[in-house]
């Protein structure tokens, strides 16, 4: 949280980071609670570094290579490779990138990696339903619709992934409010 505090994150990044870190750190407590092993402190802290590369100013040489791979990038040179992979990963294009063999993607990818993607597909400002993100989306950037259709597929098996993972279904799926509370430790 310092990170993003020291960069200048605006409100409203501020709170679609918070957001999808408190969905990933609820999806990753209640993966663990089923026994299967995930890096729960890597998944709140790539999630709420997700979006890093964000905070850079609009020209600046650190945003090259695109959103997520920029902030892998800059998160490995600041000695946080650890990072990279959710951070790199979780951009809805980046979807894509697996369309060919979606399947094969989701059986290999670490859990921590799928989880911040999937929870980012499900903040925005708050918890909200996958098929509205996605259809904000496609309102927002009319140009991509077709990438859209084709990511908002794999998107359905990523969410189908994660949430069994945690034993949950996408309307069961929460925040587990901890952002807040790391926010104020770290304004003092």
């Amino acid at each position: 949280m310092a990170i993003i505090l020291e960069l200048h994150a605006s409100p409203r990044l501020l709170r679609h980071v918070c957001a999808v870190a408190d969905v990933a750190a609820f999806l990753a407590a209640r993966t663990a609670a089923r026994g299967r092993p995930v890096d729960r402190r890597l998944v709140e802290t790539a999630a709420l570094l997700h979006d890093v590369d964000k905070l850079f100013p609009p020209r600046d040489p650190r945003r090259a290579g695109g959103h997520g791979a920029a902030g892998a990038t800059w998160l490995t040179e600041q000695g946080w490779a650890e990072l990279a992979g959710p951070v790199a990963g979780h951009p809805v294009g980046r979807l894509l990138d697996h369309e060919g063999d979606a399947a094969a993607w989701l059986a290999a990818a670490p859990l921590e990696t799928l989880i911040v993607a999937y929870a980012d597909k499900r903040a925005a400002q708050r918890l909200e339903p996958m098929a509205a993100r996605f259809a904000r989306w496609r309102r927002d950037h009319p140009d991509r619709d077709g990438s859209l259709g084709r990511a908002w597929a794999i998107a359905v098996e990523l969410e189908h992934q994660v949430c069994g993972a945690a034993g949950v279904t996408p309307p069961t799926v929460g925040r587990l409010r901890w952002v807040g509370r790391a926010t104020a430790r770290a304004r003092r």
